[in-house]
């Protein structure tokens, strides 16, 4: 078992008041702030255009299984939301600003927006965008370990809901038969 050494009381409250500006971001935050930050925002990027990509889905989803499709393209769409928020969040409290600007959002995003012509490329799509969300923010946890444990546990929350998506475009492929 390794021996951590706590600070005492009385330097953590004299640290606390130095650089008080920086919010969150103390003297403790071993992260390089500057990569975090643009690891976030890629991750931004990314939850928006999965949101945009699911969102066509849901209203283009036609054909006699489409239904079922479309019910989860729209919950994985409202999901990507939520994610991009918490994302978003997260920024500002390490001192970053989201950047949700339209231009560049598929230069930025690690998954692509593929709009396929039909139920199982839909579905493939999304497949495949879930699958590199899936790698991609496995990654950034083991690049996080413990220097932000706060960014590495909403990327483990985010991923676990990847990989339930993941899972569910891959049953409604299996369904297409």
């Amino acid at each position: 078992m390794s021996h951590v050494q706590l600070t005492d009381v009385q330097t953590l409250r004299e640290r606390a008041r130095q650089h008080v500006e920086n919010g969150a971001v103390t003297e403790g935050y071993t992260a390089d702030r500057e990569t975090v930050l643009r690891l976030l925002n890629e991750a931004l990027a990314t939850e928006l255009v999965c949101n945009l990509r699911y969102r066509r889905h849901y209203h283009m989803a036609s054909g006699l299984k489409a239904s079922v499709a479309a019910d989860e393209f729209l919950e994985h769409a409202e999901q990507e939301l939520e994610h991009a928020d918490r994302l978003a969040e997260r920024i500002v409290q390490l001192g970053g600003a989201p950047d949700f600007n339209p231009e560049g959002l598929t230069r930025r995003s690690h998954a692509q927006y593929v709009e396929g012509a039909n139920l199982r490329e839909m579905i493939v799509e999304n497949l495949v965008a879930e699958r590199i969300a899936i790698d991609s923010y496995r990654e950034i946890i083991q690049y996080l370990g413990e220097h932000d444990p706060t960014t590495r546990r909403i990327f483990e929350d985010i991923l676990a809901q990847e990989e339930e998506h993941a899972d569910d475009m891959a049953s409604l492929l299996d369904g297409l038969g």
